[in-house]
């Protein structure tokens, strides 16, 4: 799969509210009511990303925050199947 330069990356993002690429990855953090919702949105996005089979990294931290980090690692970076699985996640909402 091939990478996707930066200026690709942010036209992309330009679609997605509140993604960023940083550190060959695509970030979002999600702030929810509380720390059920959060840990709620973590499961709903691990069903998604089992069905893609394509895993972000996930870290649920000051009881109601969740930061998505995606990248193709095999890769190096990010490529379309990392923004596909950001366009399914924000589906959620």
């Amino acid at each position: 799969m091939k990478l996707l330069t930066a200026e690709e990356i942010n036209l992309k993002l330009a679609i997605l509210k509140n993604w960023n690429y940083k550190n060959n990855s695509i970030q979002k953090e999600f702030t929810c009511k509380d720390f059920l919702d959060a840990l709620a949105l973590e499961i709903k996005i691990g069903v998604i990303a089992e069905k893609l089979d394509h895993h972000p990294d996930m870290l649920l931290h000051s009881w109601n925050k969740l930061k998505v980090t995606i990248s193709t690692h095999s890769e190096g970076g990010v490529t379309e199947k990392d923004i596909e699985l950001a366009k399914q996640i924000e589906k959620l909402f």
